[in-house]
């Protein structure tokens, strides 16, 4: 499969995380919101699991920067209804204390053209990894000649049973990501939609909420 002609990012973060998010006017890296919530609940609820958000912190560095932990950066998935939101859905993973399920949950929707354009700007570095960046071995790249190396097939896949890791490959924003390239906003429901409505500011960058249930499980 050719690499799609505008890639998209999505990253997934539980409904009452929003306005703390548009406050600050961006994500923050694992790293950075330990820094400024040590408890993390007065931001919101974290859908992640913190034996892997360890281990991206401590103990796994890109090859592209050698220097940079992967929690040192923000997570973007290429494509929605991701593995994670799976593991969400089904709530039995020993490892993820959270158990809301999918309902609450909302992709984050960006373009990773202009990410990549607006982190060259600001003098910040990006990569992209063809695999799970949380686990062990993994291979990342910092050059978008090199983008045909993910495997699309798998990212667009609706049973990845067999495409696992390919299905996990994911773009990395060293520190933080603005709020204003959020171009889009995806939800399963109405309830939802109406709770991120509700956190959204009435002036400055307010970017379209969609029901989008085929992101869904």
């Amino acid at each position: 499969m050719t690499v799609p002609a505008r890639p998209k990012l999505y990253h997934i973060v539980h409904v009452d995380r929003l306005r703390s998010i548009v406050a600050d006017g961006h994500l923050w890296c694992d790293r950075e919101v330990l820094r400024r919530a040590p408890q993390g609940s007065e931001l919101g609820t974290t859908i992640g699991m913190s034996r892997i958000k360890q281990r991206r912190s401590n103990a796994l560095k890109l090859g592209s920067h050698p220097d940079l932990f992967v929690g040192d950066c923000v997570p973007f998935y290429f494509c929605p209804r991701s593995v994670m939101l799976y593991l969400i859905d089904r709530g039995n993973h020993p490892e993820l204390t959270y158990r809301g399920g999918q309902e609450p949950i909302l992709h984050l929707e960006a373009d990773l053209h202009a990410v990549v354009r607006w982190a060259q700007q600001q003098g910040l570095r990006w990569a992209f990894t063809l695999s799970n960046a949380g686990a062990y071995y993994f291979e990342d790249r910092c050059d978008l000649g090199q983008l045909g190396e993910i495997n699309w097939a798998a990212v667009e896949a609706r049973d990845w049973r067999a495409l696992k890791e390919g299905k996990q490959a994911e773009f990395l924003l060293e520190r933080a990501f603005p709020w204003h390239l959020v171009e889009r906003i995806g939800v399963k429901s109405m309830q939802t939609y109406r709770l991120a409505m509700s956190a959204l500011p009435s002036l400055g960058h307010c970017p379209p909420v969609e029901a989008r249930p085929d992101w869904y499980y």
